[in-house]
């Protein structure tokens, strides 16, 4: 009961730290900071999907074709947001090769500052990068 007011402190002290994170990147204006994100004027308006589902699930949707490919030789995606349009299940020239064609600025700017690193240039290397 004598130790209340090193108890209150030690606990002031410990949020203080622990939120430091949070309150430093409100005072210093990175919070609001995203990425500038550059799309190959070549690229089209089209993507597989529509945009928000793509920002949101990309990572679910390539894991779901990678396993298509290797596990069921299934090669083909019909789009849930345009029917009737069918693509190649392919990272490299789907992807990367019609549409983003530039990694560095267009998939390393998100991923640097959601702080990910993707295991799919284990597999896929993108020439000249």
């Amino acid at each position: 009961m004598y130790d209340t007011s090193k108890i209150v402190i030690g606990i002031i002290v410990f949020l203080a730290v622990f939120t430091i994170p949070f309150w430093y990147s409100q005072v210093s204006g990175d919070a609001d900071e995203m990425p500038e994100i550059v799309i190959a004027p070549e690229a089209g308006d089209q993507c597989v999907e529509d945009v928000d589902y793509m920002r949101a699930k990309h990572m679910d949707l390539l894991n779901t074709w990678r396993n298509d490919v290797v596990r069921g030789a299934d090669r083909e995606y019909e789009s849930d947001a345009y029917p009737g349009v069918i693509y190649d299940k392919s990272l490299t020239d789907t992807c990367l090769g019609q549409c983003h064609t530039n990694k560095s600025e267009f998939c390393d700017q998100c991923h640097t500052y959601v702080n990910v690193e993707p295991g799919c240039w284990e597999c896929h290397n993108i020439v000249g990068e």
